[in-house]
């Protein structure tokens, strides 16, 4: 089982798409230079994630210098090759990418919402097509 992490950062250095084996496999990669409280900038921290397969689409619309918030699941493998020493391999795969500081969708603030019009509600605006509209007396 992975961990799932986020890392925010500026974007590095992007790689291309690039399938491997017959199967369709593909991976992207990218680095990215780690920002955000208690980084200290006399010694850059840069960053190495990967994106597979449909989620390496995520990056087509950001660009190196861009600020972005990764969500990623660490993960890793053993491989020991035929007559030689274990090998570990380590994984941060990206499976979500958002930009910092990106427009938030817009809501009324509740402050002007409470105070804000609201229509009459009265039987001379009442919509008699309304089909859930019941005359019937409950008693």
């Amino acid at each position: 089982m992975s961990a799932s992490l986020e890392i925010t950062g500026e974007i590095h250095s992007m790689g291309e798409t690039t399938q491997y084996g017959q199967n369709g496999f593909t991976k992207r990669e990218f680095v990215i230079k780690v920002t955000g409280e208690g980084v200290n900038p006399d010694y850059p921290n840069y960053v190495a994630l990967e994106l597979i397969k449909d989620k390496c689409a995520l990056l087509d619309q950001y660009s190196v210098g861009t600020e972005i918030k990764a969500h990623f699941n660490l993960s890793g493998r053993l491989w020991q090759p035929a007559g030689k020493p274990e090998k570990c391999f380590t994984s941060l795969q990206a499976w979500k990418i958002e930009s910092i500081g990106a427009a938030q969708p817009f809501t009324q603030p509740l402050a002007q919402a409470a105070t804000a019009p609201q229509a009459a509600t009265t039987f001379d605006n009442f919509d008699q097509t309304n089909s859930a509209f019941d005359d019937d007396i409950p008693f």
